[in-house]
Formats: structure tokens, C-alpha cells, sequence
């Protein structure tokens, strides 16, 4: 997935907000987690707002749709 897919798709969930779009969010940054990396994610939380939204911290992982938490 690229990044700017991932963005478009995230931003839909952020705008809808709520548990389950939280949900759908975890398994967008899991990919990005997986194909671009920490920096990658981190970037996309702060960018969308997603801190705001669903209560993502930068530094948090994201594994096969989990929040994990900080490294």
C-alpha cells in the first residue's frame, strides 16, 4: 500500500471517527507499519490527527491490527 493511499483511506476513517473506524485505522497503520516503518506511521498520526481522533500516540505499533504500544 502506499503512503498516499494510506492517507486517503485513514482520513475516511477519521472523518467518520467512532470504535469501529478506530479499528479499521489499527489495520491501515499495521500495513504501513509492515511496508513503510515506525517514521511512517508516526508521521501519519500527527499529520491526520489521529491523536485527536482515536487516541494514537506517535510511537505506538501497530501489528496485525493491534495497538501494541511504544517502543
Amino acid at each position: 500500500m502506499t503512503l498516499d493511499r494510506a492517507r486517503q483511506m485513514l482520513k475516511v476513517q477519521a472523518d467518520f471517527g467512532g470504535f469501529y473506524n478506530g479499528n479499521s485505522a489499527k489495520l491501515i497503520l499495521s500495513e504501513v507499519q509492515r511496508e513503510h516503518g515506525q517514521a511512517a506511521v508516526d508521521a501519519l498520526i500527527v499529520e491526520l490527527q489521529l491523536d485527536r481522533v482515536f487516541g494514537f500516540e506517535p510511537g505506538t505499533r501497530f501489528e496485525g491490527g493491534l495497538a501494541i504500544g511504544k517502543e
